[in-house]
């Protein structure tokens, strides 16, 4: 199972490709394995660069269209680069354990996945700059196209492709050293005073500075492309970065327009950094709120998440709010509250965790924790990292603002990111998951396809078919509400000279149920549907012996079977 045209690339895990480098090495893997794997453009990017989509699938089982899908992205936010390095872990892992894994092996011959290792292609390379820029999407200006002519702009001052923090001594500051930890600053506690305290602002360049005020300047690349989809999108004033309308950017609207011409796709993930933790539905409201049987399965699949990664699995809702009064909206909303389809976003990497920091709250952590948690995370700095994660501060002569130092958390590359030698780790948390979802997905299986003749040409044409998936064939109950699964759809073609006698060319039949089961053993109420999972179909037609019918059925997200029947 290893049609090979060429060698195999062999990705870098504990680096992060530029788009160049990116695009060579995708195309090294679609012409090492053409049987596999299919480059297409999915669109370009702001700055015209293509974004890449990968179509995997064994091609010899039939084409993409006909196969349950499921899409998987990462990087649509600037700097978490090692959401692209997931995808390309897991794309590494199909290919090499094709025709070894019994897993892989069956959902590449069975199921199609569309992977985006990188989604925010302009925003990644400004990133990887020389001297990078911590923006959060797209390197579109936004909302106003003019620069600031004033206040304090964050970027790296002095050129060692960092942004850290900078310390002023200052009586009014609101940070002192560390009793225990001098290299470390903990927050001045109510009422204090007598001591020397500091002033922390970001490093970066000043204009106009009056010698008393600073006012940070927001990124001119205002814009934040995963709340640029269309599931409650709200304007600037509700939600920073949301564009002018929804799908305004091309980057959102290449992955919305694929999603929605390809009603194939039942399942996705989108990878993120940080905070070590896989986010389910909903966004906007609690899981009372929720579709009950959702609800159940999104908590079955993703307590296999939790297994299988070492990752907490929660609710978006309940437990991932920026803050209690606000609700955040994206990607999530739009492929499962719109279109019903099952999505998680994953959140690669925690470095609080890895510094034996167990007991935290994913998002209040970062508003206040205790000084211990400071203390046992320049310890990882220094035994895990070589120090570098954190950064003693050091004296640097500010164009502005004279004598400062320099130091503090290294963010990008220690904390959005995790630092090289842990970055393969992480991404290897994942595959196993990832084929386990693709594998529940609903998948379409002809059960038998006859032709019966009645006399004088005419003939009874019967067409059955099941789910043999996990999954029902609309996925989740989402999906009908919103009316976005069709069910079980069979058509007939007829040869030239055929006539048809009863029944349509295109009956629309039922949905069909999976084979998760409702309810446990011990129930007392046997399931209501024992064969929901099958389907037929009848025909009776006139058409003279030895000429040859079509038939077809497709059903929702379990993809579509064709056969042909000799007279």
């Amino acid at each position: 199972m290893t049609s090979t045209s060429s060698p195999l690339p062999r990705p870098e895990f504990d680096q992060f490709y530029k788009h160049t480098e990116l695009t060579s090495l995708l195309k090294g893997f679609a012409e090492a394995r053409p049987d596999l794997l299919e480059l297409r453009e999915l669109g370009r990017s702001h700055e015209g660069r293509p974004i890449w989509l990968l179509v995997i699938t064994r091609k010899s089982t039939g084409i993409d269209d006909d196969k349950p899908a499921f899409w998987v992205d990462g990087n649509i936010h600037a700097a978490e680069l090692t959401a692209s390095t997931a995808c390309l872990y897991w794309l590494d892992q199909l290919v090499r354990q094709d025709g070894k894994d019994a897993q892989v092996t069956e959902l590449l011959s069975t199921r199609v996945i569309y992977l985006v290792p990188r989604l925010n292609p302009d925003g990644a390379e400004l990133a990887m700059a020389e001297r990078p820029r911590h923006i959060r999407s797209s390197t579109r200006r936004y909302p106003w196209d003019e620069a600031p002519v004033d206040g304090l702009t964050v970027e790296d001052m002095d050129g060692d492709g960092r942004i850290l923090m900078m310390r002023i001594q200052d009586p009014h500051g609101g940070w002192k050293v560390n009793a225990e930890e001098p290299r470390l600053l903990t927050p001045r506690l109510p009422g204090e005073f007598g001591g020397v305290y500091y002033r922390v602002i970001p490093e970066g360049s000043l204009q106009h500075f009056d010698g008393i005020t600073i006012k940070p300047n927001p990124d001119v690349e205002g814009l934040d492309l995963n709340r640029n989809f269309p599931a409650h999108w709200r304007q600037e004033f509700e939600q920073l970065g949301a564009g002018p309308y929804p799908t305004s950017e091309p980057e959102v609207r290449a992955m919305v327009d694929f999603i929605v011409k390809h009603p194939n796709i039942g399942a996705a993930v989108s990878f993120h950094t940080h905070s070590g933790v896989i986010l389910r539905p909903m966004g906007t409201q609690s899981d009372t709120d929720m579709t009950p049987e959702d609800l159940w399965m999104y908590k079955r699949l993703s307590d296999i998440g939790s297994k299988l990664t070492g990752y907490p699995a929660v609710s978006s809702f309940h437990d991932f709010k920026y803050h209690p009064k606000e609700i955040i909206t994206g990607t999530q909303d739009w492929v499962y509250e719109h279109l019903g389809a099952l999505f998680w976003t994953v959140e690669i990497w925690a470095p609080n965790k890895e510094a034996g920091i167990t007991d935290y709250d994913w998002i209040h952590w970062y508003r206040d924790h205790p000084p211990e948690d400071d203390i046992k995370l320049l310890k990882w700095s220094d035994e895990q990292c070589g120090g570098q994660a954190h950064v003693d501060w050091y004296p640097f002569v500010h164009p502005d603002l004279g004598a400062v130092e320099l130091g503090g958390w290294d963010r990008m590359n220690f904390w959005r990111n995790p630092p090289p030698h842990l970055r393969e780790r992480e991404a290897a948390r994942f595959p196993a998951w990832l084929n386990s979802i693709g594998l529940t997905l609903p998948k379409l299986e002809l059960l038998s396809a006859s032709a019966e003749p009645l006399g004088e040409n005419r003939w009874r044409i019967k067409m059955a078919v099941s789910n043999a998936g996990y999954l029902p064939s609309y996925v989740t109950k989402r999906a009908i509400d919103r009316k976005t699964a069709r069910p079980c759809i069979f058509e007939l073609t007829l040869p030239k000279g055929a006539e048809l006698l009863m029944g349509k060319l295109r009956v629309e039949g039922p949905q069909l149920e999976g084979h998760a089961p409702p309810n446990s053993m011990q129930a007392f109420l046997p399931n209501k549907t024992l064969t929901g999972d099958r389907a037929m179909s009848e025909w009776i037609i006139r058409a003279p012996a030895g000429s040859v019918v079509s038939l077809s059925a497709r059903a929702g997200r379990a993809g579509r079977v064709r056969t042909t029947l000799d007279l």
